[in-house]
């Protein structure tokens, strides 16, 4: 079945791939997207990940997928290596990928500084893995979070599934009733996928942050809450949701909540510093809202354990499916 391998057996595969290096000071871990190793004064981050379904916009979105987990780890993404496989009878879709990199990478700063490219014949659409690579004197860990913390969404749940539906699924949503004003608006969320400018504006007071990629926000929820040892309070009304969002995946049955959500962070941040936190968010033009809280496990009157995500009590310890699979599949 397509999608993230499930946490139990990712545990499996993480208890044989660990590492004795003294430089690693933050490994493979499940909800951590990220590497820390230490350089002595700086910390070297690195995350990779693949992007295989969303093919009219591969090339952008493999880069801002890599770029957001480093950022969100309190990094600026700086350099980026990528494989990228295409299909055999399709060699003239590698200019255009190429060049959706080449742009992408120059919006958040990065540069590409090496990869592979080969066409291969069993593949039926491009297939692209991107590393990320930045540097910081803060890394900022998935399992930060400590109770009392509050947590902040920046813009808004499935930004980048909606532009997905609009572009993949474009004669879909207009066969189920979302006006082509509404979808051109929607295929335009490929340009507020990056979270470079969210992170950096408040990596100086969280506690943690997350950036929602499969599974959208209930899944980087549920990850949040498991590497923190945690249970997340949340409330779905106060989760903000664009109105192309709506449309979209109220015409195709989706919920916002559960697909793919780059474009959106996830930060933790004690209770005194959420001010300061939306206050710098806005100064450099980024919407949040705050959307809930962290607890103790155990404390709850169901005594609910860590890697709990409460969303309006619904107890949640499994991340989510995400909804788009079952559209492409």
């Amino acid at each position: 079945m397509t999608g993230k391998v499930p946490p139990d057996a990712l545990s499996d595969l993480l208890a044989a791939t660990g590492t004795t290096d003294p430089a690693v000071a933050v490994g493979p871990a499940y909800g951590e997207d990220a590497a820390a190793i230490d350089l002595g004064d700086r910390t070297l981050v690195v995350a990779t990940d693949p992007l295989s379904l969303a093919a009219d916009a591969v090339g952008r979105l493999a880069v801002h997928v890599a770029c957001n987990d480093v950022a969100a780890s309190g990094a600026d993404p700086r350099w980026l290596t990528n494989t990228v496989l295409v299909p055999d009878d399709d060699p003239d879709r590698l200019e255009t990928i190429a060049e959706q990199v080449d742009a992408a990478a120059a919006e958040v700063g990065a540069a590409v500084v090496g990869g592979h490219t080969e066409t291969v014949p069993a593949l039926e659409r491009p297939l692209l893995s991107m590393t990320a690579l930045g540097t910081t004197d803060r890394f900022l860990s998935t399992g930060g979070a400590s109770p009392g913390d509050r947590l902040l969404l920046t813009k808004g749940a499935g930004i980048e599934a909606t532009a997905i539906l609009a572009t993949d699924f474009r004669e879909e949503c207009a066969d189920a009733g979302v006006p082509a004003e509404t979808l051109e608006s929607a295929a335009r969320f490929l340009e507020a996928v990056s979270v470079v400018p969210d992170a950096a504006a408040v990596r100086g007071v969280a506690t943690a942050a997350h950036d929602p990629t499969e599974g959208g926000v209930a899944g980087a929820l549920v990850e949040l809450a498991t590497a923190s040892d945690t249970v997340l309070e949340v409330e779905r009304e106060r989760v903000p949701v664009r109105p192309e969002t709506r449309a979209c995946c109220d015409a195709l049955g989706v919920d916002p909540l559960r697909a793919f959500g780059s474009g959106a962070l996830l930060a933790a941040v004690p209770e005194d510093r959420v001010d300061d936190a939306l206050d710098a968010l806005d100064a450099v033009g980024v919407s949040a809202a705050g959307i809930g809280s962290v607890r103790e496990p155990g404390a709850g009157p169901d005594g609910e354990p860590a890697g709990t995500l409460l969303l309006d009590g619904e107890a949640i310890r499994e991340p989510p499916r995400d909804e788009l699979y079952r559209l492409w599949e």
